[in-house]
């Protein structure tokens, strides 16, 4: 169907939102804000669907942090964005701007930020509305559908930052996982030169993932030597996408030296690794969950350059529609991104 167009008045946006509730239900609700100085009304027309909503599915909050929409109107501080532009947004909603992280551009580890699930509960990306900080929209680039945009805005950021920040052209790159944020690492790192290795527990996603740009894929299903895998030459970054936890340990037959491993797991499961290999191999592991807006940014524009798109199964944004994508994401049937759309 077509988007509903939110009404303003007086520079208050109304809108229509999706939220969760106590038995896990989607429920349709209602938005209203007035815009201030610094905000941007957002027409959204298409979001993600991020594993991270699935903890929230029972919060009487509205969900969604992968927003892609139109600018409908901006308050009289901005600017940058004009009405009619097409911008996203992500997991981070502000920071603060004054601590040391935000000062040295790395405000996605502001403690005084503001994060979905943890602030602004009256408005997500499930939705048709949304009233943002301007400098925390990011304008979309015009070779990318906004369908496939949607689930860069976590997602990507997610891959991205990290791959930049820990992986060189020369590196031998493994990707533990292969779901919404593993097949977009395999893009990513594909493009930027490395050589990629995938390590999953589906052997149905084999085609998948050297079509995408991996070069090796390995099938760790009822594994429990990874040195019996037939890795011959071994890994010098490991990605592990994986919505819970793995056993970090059982790939460091297959790691070379001063390796660096990076769960991109957002859990509170306790991480645990042998002492002893861990400092005798010169193993580091640095976890990352948040992109900066600098690194947001350049992913996008990356994405573009490249043509780096999710592979997607669309859902109408209704109750219905979300409650079906939350389902089969539930289940680990998406392949392998869900995408919420006003005309799908």
């Amino acid at each position: 169907m077509p988007v509903p167009v939110p009404d303003f008045d007086d520079l208050t946006a109304h809108g229509i939102t999706f939220r969760g509730s106590e038995n896990g239900r989607i429920v349709k609700s209602s938005f209203k804000k007035s815009l201030g100085p610094d905000e941007v009304a957002v027409q959204v027309t298409h979001s993600g669907v991020c594993g991270t909503d699935l903890h929230y599915m029972m919060a009487d909050m509205v969900l969604g942090h992968e927003a892609v929409g139109i600018v409908s109107a901006i308050g009289s501080a901005c600017k940058f964005l004009k009405p009619g532009d097409r911008v996203g947004w992500g997991y981070e909603h502000y920071s603060c701007g004054l601590c040391t992280p935000c000062l040295t551009n790395e405000e996605c580890h502001c403690l005084n930020a503001g994060y979905y699930g943890a602030s602004d509960f009256d408005q997500g990306s499930f939705s048709n509305i949304g009233v943002w900080k301007e400098k925390w929209l990011f304008p979309i680039p015009e070779g990318i559908k906004s369908e496939d945009a949607a689930p860069l805005m976590c997602g990507g950021a997610s891959c991205f930052s990290p791959l930049i920040e820990h992986c060189r052209p020369i590196d031998r790159v493994g990707i533990v996982g292969m779901g919404g944020l593993g097949h977009l690492a395999i893009q990513f790192a594909s493009k930027m030169g490395c050589e990629v290795v995938v390590f999953s527990g589906s052997e149905s996603k084999r085609t998948d993932a050297l079509a995408l740009g991996a070069s090796a894929f390995y099938n760790t299903r009822g594994v429990s030597d990874y040195s019996t895998l037939g890795i011959t030459k071994p890994i010098d970054r490991l990605i592990v996408t994986t919505a819970s936890l793995v056993d970090v340990s059982q790939y460091y037959p297959v790691l070379t030296r001063k390796a660096i491993v990076i769960p991109l797991t957002a859990t509170k499961e306790t991480l645990a690794v042998p002492y002893y290999d861990t400092l005798f191999n010169g193993v580091k592991i640095i976890p990352s969950m948040l992109a900066t807006r600098f690194m947001q940014t350049k992913m996008l524009e990356f994405a573009n350059r490249h043509h780096i798109r999710p592979l997607i199964e669309k859902f109408p944004m209704t109750e219905a529609g979300i409650g079906a994508a939350l389902e089969r994401l539930k289940k680990g049937q998406i392949r392998y991104r869900a995408v919420l759309a006003w005309d799908a």
